[in-house]
């Protein structure tokens, strides 16, 4: 009986089985580079083994700098790690729990949906539900699946005309992500109410394909019970709970930088398309996909513009040079409205290996010619957990830089 009643605290522990929301007072962020082999050992044996610790990223190659969140329990022991193994450490967040604290200043005094706070998915729901009913002959939703939990899967479309180059944009497919999805709904807002003479020609002359809200069953577990929550909500065993859905689709599923550890936040799944919002994603993308000229997957955090392939020995695209072009352009505008520095560059190279990831899947499966990977707003200072305050200024070097980016790749001849 001692046994049976250990295993399912266990588990509870594993899924986030209290609704009570996590606290994290105290908790220290520390930025780590992985320079060694030794260390890549040691650190990939300590993400199997957590006790208190979470990795933000796996430990899945050297040469690849990652954040770990370490409680108050651990801070001996994780300085005697990083003496006995000479890792280079930098402290991101002091006390991760008064980052979450400040993350959301005016939570109590909004009035409407708006861009100066983060949403639950049915607010998101809410309000395009409602902009759909406002705006009939150019906009439509779309519900193209059931998340795990049972919660609609909604994309919506923005066209002015037939015969439109298509724009596909989705988001908070990883739960913490916030900032993702509140930059999506500001920018199809500006879309459709902006009265600048190039917002209103994208807006007109492109089609846009939204997916707001990618991970609606992790986003809500983010809102409820664990900030830091990542991934899918599908029970993988009595002990871990689900699948990283970036790390789950059908195009070189496994093929470096995604874990088989099922407790694992890069955890691939047991088999590709095991989760019901990718594979319901990928059904979506199929219909429309010879509409598609441009592909955005929305994540946060760094500051990177990433262009594909992520698989390890992955081919660079026959398009490289063009990629690399755009997004210098895309960069340079992104910076000349705030400052904000991007790095740009192929995945695998500038920021680590992935596979089984969307951006991969739709370029290499279905053939679309340009499809980027933003990571928003900050560098770490407030990691995953970016102040609300941050969301409008965020949109608005998000739309400048799309706005250079379609130019340049109308230049080119893509759209």
């Amino acid at each position: 009986m001692w046994f049976k009643l250990t295993l399912l605290l266990l588990a509870a522990i594993a899924s986030g089985g209290s609704a009570e929301q996590a606290r994290f007072d105290n908790y220290r962020v520390y930025e780590v580079s992985i320079e060694t082999e030794r260390q890549l050992q040691t650190l990939q044996h300590l993400e199997l083994n957590p006790d208190g610790y979470n990795f933000w990223e796996s430990p899945v190659q050297t040469n690849m700098r990652l954040s770990i969140v370490v409680p108050p329990h651990k801070f001996a022991h994780f300085e005697e790690i990083t003496t006995a193994l000479a890792l280079k450490t930098r402290l991101q967040i002091e006390d991760f729990q008064k980052v979450i604290d400040n993350e959301r200043p005016n939570r109590s005094t909004r009035a409407t949906f708006g861009w100066t706070d983060y949403y639950t998915v049915d607010e998101i729901y809410a309000w395009m539900d409602e902009i759909v009913a406002q705006n009939p002959s150019i906009l439509s939703g779309t519900v193209y699946g059931r998340s795990f939990e049972g919660r609609d899967l909604k994309a919506v479309k923005l066209s002015h005309k037939a015969g439109n180059p298509g724009i596909f944009i989705e988001a908070n497919i990883h739960a913490r992500e916030w900032i993702s999805s509140a930059t999506a709904t500001w920018l199809l807002n500006e879309l459709l109410t902006s009265s600048n003479p190039a917002v209103q020609n994208l807006a007109q002359n492109y089609d846009w394909y939204f997916i707001m809200v990618a991970n609606p069953d992790g986003l809500t577990y983010t809102k409820t019970t664990n900030r830091q929550w990542r991934k899918t909500r599908q029970p993988i065993n009595d002990l871990c709970v689900g699948t990283d859905p970036n790390r789950n689709f059908d195009y070189m599923w496994m093929n470096g930088g995604a874990s088989s550890v099922p407790c694992s936040d890069t955890f691939a799944g047991p088999a590709a398309f095991s989760e019901p919002e990718t594979r319901a994603m990928a059904d979506y993308y199929a219909t429309i996909a010879d509409r598609i000229n441009i592909q955005f997957s929305f994540h946060s955090y760094g500051q990177y513009l990433l262009t594909p392939f992520g698989y390890t020995g992955a081919p660079l695209p026959s398009n490289e040079a063009d990629l690399q072009r755009i997004a210098a352009v895309t960069a340079a505008a992104i910076q000349a409205t705030h400052g904000t520095r991007y790095t740009y560059g192929n995945s695998a190279s500038v920021l680590y290996v992935t596979s089984g990831s969307t951006v991969d899947y739709f370029v290499g499966v279905h053939g679309t010619r340009l499809g980027y990977t933003f990571e928003f707003r900050d560098t770490g200072a407030t990691g995953f957990v970016l102040p609300a305050n941050q969301i409008i200024p965020n949109g608005e070097e998000t739309l400048n830089g799309i706005i250079a980016f379609i130019a340049e790749a109308r230049t080119l001849g893509y759209v």
